[in-house]
């Protein structure tokens, strides 16, 4: 029970952060495009990767499996915004504005996965030839 507590927490401050960095790309780049839904994702997916990657049994600072939920489900999952890109591709596709919703799917996808490679890298130049 205490670890789903500490989890939840966790996803607690993953969501405040990504509500605060929503507003912030609102507040830099405006609302015609999801940036903040797109910023997010994709840190979210540099940070899980390279914290994964760092934090194997056999990396350099190797975590219990306890400590890698509350940051990868807790704390990741409450700041990546999956449902939200879902959701507003939908209503940019439903409001006809096809180009953007096309660009929205292909950037998140493909920027994502490169975030999430680029994590696993660097953790893998920090810790040396990566062995699973």
């Amino acid at each position: 029970m205490f670890l789903t507590l500490l989890i939840a927490l966790g996803g607690a401050l993953g969501t405040v952060a990504r509500y605060w960095t929503g507003i912030w790309a609102a507040r830099a780049w405006g609302e015609n495009f999801p940036w903040g839904t797109l910023i997010i994702n994709v840190a979210g997916s540099f940070a899980i990767g390279l914290f994964a990657t760092l934090t194997l049994w056999n990396g350099p600072f190797p975590a219990r499996t306890e400590f890698r939920l509350v940051f990868m489900v807790g704390l990741c999952g409450g700041y990546t915004t999956f449902s939200s890109f879902s959701l507003q591709t939908l209503a940019l596709a439903t409001e006809g504005h096809w180009r953007n919703a096309i660009l929205n799917v292909v950037m998140s996808n493909l920027l994502c996965l490169v975030a999430v490679a680029a994590g696993y890298l660097l953790a893998g130049r920090v810790i040396g030839p990566l062995v699973r």
